[in-house]
C-alpha cells in the first residue's frame, strides 16, 4: 500500500539542510516528483572539478528499470558472492565496525548472533532499502583522485539539494561491490569506474533505523590550524 508523504516542503537555511543530512536506511514506495531530481541534478553539475572536466556520470533509475537493477543485485548477493569492497586498514575498521553496531543493534533491533536477520537487512543494501529511484555514481579510469575529489563534491551537492526538499538519500558503497551485475545490468561503458549507487526516496519516518545519527569527529581531530 502507498503512504501519502508529506508536502515538499523546503529547509530554509544552509545550516538545517546540511545538518537534516544523514543516511535514509528505509524508504516508502512514493515515487519522487522529476522536476525535484531535475532540479537536484541541475544544482549538481554547478560543483566545481579539475580544470572544468566535469568528470561525474551518474545513471538514475527508477520504475522498471531500478527494479531489473535491484533484483540482479539481491540475487547476485543471495548466492553467496561476496561484494568486492575495498579493505580499511586496521587503524580504521573500527569506524565501520561500530557504524554496524549502531544500525543493525540500536536501528534495526538485531541480535548479534541472529545471523539469519543480519543476513536479510544485510541484503537491503542491494534493493536500495526500498527506495523507488536509484543512481549508480562513475567516473572514467583515466582519471586520478583529483577528479575523484570533483564527483565526491558533485554528489554532495546533488545529496544537499534532495535534502532541502526533504528527499532521503544514502550512498552505497556495497552496491559497487558488483561492479559487473551493474555493467550488464545499465550497459556501462567498460572506460568507466564504477564509484557508488545511491537510495532516493521518501524516508519512512515509522523506522527506528531512520533516526539514527553517526557520530562525528571534531574540528580539532580532523584539522591542523596554522596561525604565523
Amino acid at each position: 500500500m502507498t503512504t501519502s508523504p508529506a508536502p515538499i516542503m523546503h529547509l530554509t537555511t544552509f545550516d538545517e539542510t546540511v545538518l537534516a543530512r544523514h543516511s535514509t536506511r528505509r524508504f516508502l514506495p512514493n515515487p519522487i516528483p522529476k522536476g525535484v531530481l531535475r532540479h537536484a541534478l541541475t544544482l549538481a553539475t554547478h560543483a566545481p572539478s579539475n580544470s572544468n572536466i566535469q568528470p561525474w556520470r551518474l545513471y538514475l533509475l527508477s520504475g522498471a528499470a531500478a527494479d531489473r537493477l535491484k533484483e540482479r543485485l539481491v540475487a547476485e548477493a543471495s548466492s553467496g558472492m561476496e561484494p568486492i569492497i575495498p579493505s580499511l586498514p586496521d587503524e580504521f575498521k573500527h569506524f565501520r565496525s561500530e557504524l554496524g553496531k549502531q544500525v543493525y543493534g540500536q536501528g534495526l533491533g538485531i541480535a548479534h548472533d541472529d545471523t539469519e536477520a543480519r543476513r536479510a537487512a544485510v541484503l537491503r543494501n542491494f534493493d536500495f532499502f526500498g527506495a523507488p529511484t536509484a543512481a549508480v555514481v562513475c567516473m572514467n579510469k583515466t582519471l586520478s583522485r583529483v577528479d575523484a575529489l570533483s564527483v565526491g563534491m558533485y554528489l554532495q551537492t546533488f545529496l544537499l539539494s534532495l535534502t532541502q526538499a526533504q528527499i532521503g538519500s544514502c550512498v552505497e558503497v556495497s552496491v559497487a561491490g558488483y561492479p559487473d551485475v551493474i555493467r550488464n545490468c545499465l550497459n556501462i561503458p567498460e572506460e568507466l569506474d564504477i564509484i557508488c549507487g545511491i537510495a532516493i526516496g521518501y524516508e519512512d519516518e515509522s523506522m527506528g533505523v531512520n533516526r539514527l545519527r553517526s557520530k562525528r569527529s571534531s574540528v580539532e581531530e580532523t584539522t591542523v590550524i596554522l596561525e604565523d
